[in-house]
């Protein structure tokens, strides 16, 4: 899964090696103001595969009593970008498509999201994800279409070496 010539023509963290990349994509995930609503922690361990530990409670709900599709999504979606941005070094990417398919229903627990980057490096990278509850059942799987977007990572809040 090497990373393609003009994918490496970058500066900032990156120029360090991958797991600096790795280190500023999860600084830059951590970050995120949308995370200061989830207690989670994303992981990047190799190019191509991403982790997210996180807890879900309650304030998650919808009105029937169990997490609101929301929820599912978002970690997903997470997991599966930062899988597919772990090759990538210079640019942003953006969710283009996303398929879901949620196969069991999440109470109050800790819940594992794994991504893998499945194909693409140029512009569009596909990445699966799915959802492990505490007890090791799957609860929710997906797919997601990622392209490159115009903003570079070094430009990012977050992803920048702190001082």
């Amino acid at each position: 899964m090497a990373l393609e010539n003009d994918q490496q023509e970058t500066s900032g963290p990156e120029t360090s090696g991958p797991e600096e990349h790795f280190r500023a994509l999860e600084r830059l995930y951590a970050q995120a103001p949308i995370n200061q609503f989830f207690d989670s922690t994303l992981e990047i361990t190799e190019r191509g595969i991403a982790r997210i530990t996180f807890s879900v409670d309650e304030r998650h709900y919808h009105a029937a009593g169990a997490v609101h599709g929301t929820g599912y999504f978002k970690m997903l979606d997470d997991v599966a970008f930062y899988a597919a941005n772990s090759l990538v070094t210079d640019r942003f990417l953006l969710t283009t498509a996303f398929n879901l398919l949620f196969t069991r229903p999440l109470k109050t627990s800790t819940v594992t999201a794994e991504g893998n980057w499945v194909s693409g490096k140029r512009r569009v990278l596909v990445a699966d994800a799915r959802l492990i509850d505490e007890d090791g059942e799957e609860i929710a799987r997906g797919t997601g279409t990622f392209m490159r977007s115009r903003i570079p990572l070094a430009s990012l809040p977050g992803y920048q070496q702190p001082s």
